[in-house]
């Protein structure tokens, strides 16, 4: 008797946790629909719940960002700028490499008055999507690569913002104008990729 109860117990708590695993993907996808379509407080309730089911979820394959990530850059997109702090900072210590999150906490520490942390961040982020970029665009550029910022416009902006920021003649909001437009931008691009996939 007692087997038959341990028996029953692991088969719950593996259908619990899949069911978990699928509910914190899908609040994650949705999340993200709603951030692309500016619904910023809707996809925030999605993001916290997906962090509260699943804390170390990571979307995407191409371009990977964990859901604390998307939680942060919401978190910004809402003007909540000290939480998006530490939910970037705590998102970058759990991916490094995750450019788009940099961007938002370089976003997050210039509005919250540190210019110079801000600066870095924002320059950081900008320069690893743009390698990023460079990176697809050229390694794969016969497969996948091919569809990433075919024209180039992204890598464009970057560059000269990277400009702006190296000259030292810093245009403040025109500079969190367009990393904001990148953060959506990449995720947009992304998105279309995805699309794009799908059909094929």
């Amino acid at each position: 008797m007692k087997t038959v109860y341990f028996l029953a117990g692991v088969s719950l708590t593996i259908l619990l946790a899949g069911c978990a695993t699928i509910r914190g993907s899908g609040d994650v996808d949705q999340g993200r629909q709603a951030l692309l379509e500016g619904h910023y407080q809707r996809a925030l309730r999605l993001f916290q719940d997906a962090e509260q089911i699943d804390p170390t979820y990571v979307y995407g394959t191409e371009l990977r960002g964990g859901v604390s990530s998307y939680l942060g850059r919401t978190q910004y997109l809402t003007g909540n700028y000290t939480q998006a702090r530490q939910i970037l900072e705590k998102a970058l210590s759990q991916h490094k490499s995750d450019n788009v999150a940099r961007l938002y906490l370089g976003l997050t520490l210039y509005r919250l008055g540190d210019q110079k942390a801000g600066l870095a961040n924002i320059q950081r982020g900008m320069q690893g999507i743009y390698n990023w970029l460079q990176y697809i665009n050229t390694n794969f550029r016969f497969d996948f690569g091919k569809d990433w910022d075919e024209n180039g416009t992204i890598r464009g902006g970057i560059k000269s913002d990277l400009a702006m920021i190296s000259s030292g003649k810093i245009n403040g909001p025109q500079l969190v104008a367009d990393g904001e437009r990148l953060g959506i931008g990449i995720e947009q691009e992304e998105n279309d990729f995805r699309i794009q996939d799908l059909r094929s």
